[in-house]
């Protein structure tokens, strides 16, 4: 089985054990054979719906794979984003980063690693993120909970470059200081997410001395990391990032056909609502891209309520969207890092649940200060 392969698999099967697998089989067997009579019975009475249905996962798959990730700029930028992350490795400055943070992380009592994984989220992708900063973790002898903790942090920042700029110019035109908003929801994180975390959910830590740790930049050649990390981006994009997609936009295009999706969406607007997110910016960044998002934001931030931009804008510099959270993050850190694939979910939840408390906090109580 190929690693992209194993990735996928790690995700998709979360059980452990023969003999837990045994027990659940009578239970297959009996879903199996209640699904077949339900087909059979839906093929005698109106056989369209099987066709009708496959149709609408279809249109709400279809825009998202080809028109934004095969055709667009989102697709191009994963591959970019896994590559300049690789280069920055390779130029050293992952060694240089730890350094400047060993005094801080020490005090906390908290391996000086557990930053990098968001700091290369902020410059590249949260999927490079992953590769490059599970290895890492492992190398610095990170504990199990200090890998948790370097997710739940990884996910307060945004996944593209491309993303942060686009916010950038959005809070321009919405007439906000965009320095304190990048500050507090950007880089704050870095330091208050491992303490928080530290002290309450992962307590396994311990400090790391500067002369303990280990040299964290390859000896790889120049152009051979160069092009490994294009192709490792163009694996990620199509075996991985793809798939992930192609799966959440299946079950919304089936829940929209049943009717269940509208009132959901209602409710998920009311939400974003309620915590300082523009509504319609912050459903496509859960859903489907936070670089879109920002897309759209711009072209509305100066008509719109200023607290809502700033909320769009913090939530979209997140791990969102979903699939990520919920598919790429569990594949990616259950193979390159100590972490089962449950472990790294049950972390990028967190980290979510904590990103959605910041919006609410900067937008209602940051903003009012800055227009």
């Amino acid at each position: 089985m190929s690693k992209p392969a194993e990735q996928l698999h790690e995700i998709v099967d979360l059980s452990t054990g023969a003999e837990e697998a045994g027990k659940r089989a009578g239970g297959s067997n009996r879903i199996g054979l209640l699904s077949v009579a339900l087909l059979g019975i839906i093929f005698i009475i109106s056989p369209e719906i099987i066709g009708n249905a496959f149709t609408s996962m279809l249109d709400k798959v279809k825009p998202i794979v080809v028109d934004i990730f095969l055709m667009g700029n989102v697709g191009v930028s994963i591959i970019l984003s896994v590559m300049v992350g690789r280069a920055l490795e390779r130029m050293g400055f992952t060694d240089a980063l730890i350094r400047l943070f060993v005094p801080l992380a020490n005090r906390m009592k908290i391996n000086p690693a557990v930053v990098i994984p968001g700091v290369y989220n902020i410059l590249g992708d949260i999927n490079a993120a992953g590769r490059i900063g599970g290895p890492i973790m492992k190398q610095a002898g990170a504990t199990r909970d200090e890998q948790c903790i370097a997710i739940a942090t990884m996910v307060q920042s945004q996944q593209s470059f491309s993303c942060f700029m686009l916010g950038l110019i959005a809070l321009s035109l919405a007439g906000i200081n965009a320095f304190p908003v990048v500050l507090c929801a950007v880089f704050a994180p870095l330091v208050i997410v491992p303490f928080v975390l530290s002290r309450t959910i992962y307590r396994n830590t311990r400090a790391v001395a500067l002369k303990d740790l280990p040299s964290f930049t390859p000896k790889t050649p120049p152009f051979q990391t160069i092009f490994q990390g294009a192709r490792e981006g163009a694996e990620l994009l199509f075996l991985l990032v793809i798939p992930a997609i192609a799966v959440i936009y299946s079950l919304i295009g089936l829940l929209d056909y049943i009717g269940v999706w509208k009132p959901f969406e209602q409710s998920l607007s009311g939400f974003l609502g309620f915590v300082g997110a523009h509504p319609g910016t912050g459903i496509t960044a859960i859903m489907a891209s936070p670089t879109l998002a920002m897309g759209q934001l711009q072209e509305i931030a100066a008509s719109i309520d200023p607290r809502l931009v700033v909320g769009a804008f913090v939530l979209a510099a997140s791990g969102l969207p979903l699939s990520d959270v919920l598919g790429q993050i569990p594949a990616i850190w259950s193979v390159n890092s100590d972490v089962t694939a449950r472990e790294a979910l049950t972390a990028a939840i967190i980290g979510i649940i904590m990103r959605f408390i910041t919006v609410t906090i900067i937008a209602f109580g940051l903003t009012p200060l800055l227009v």
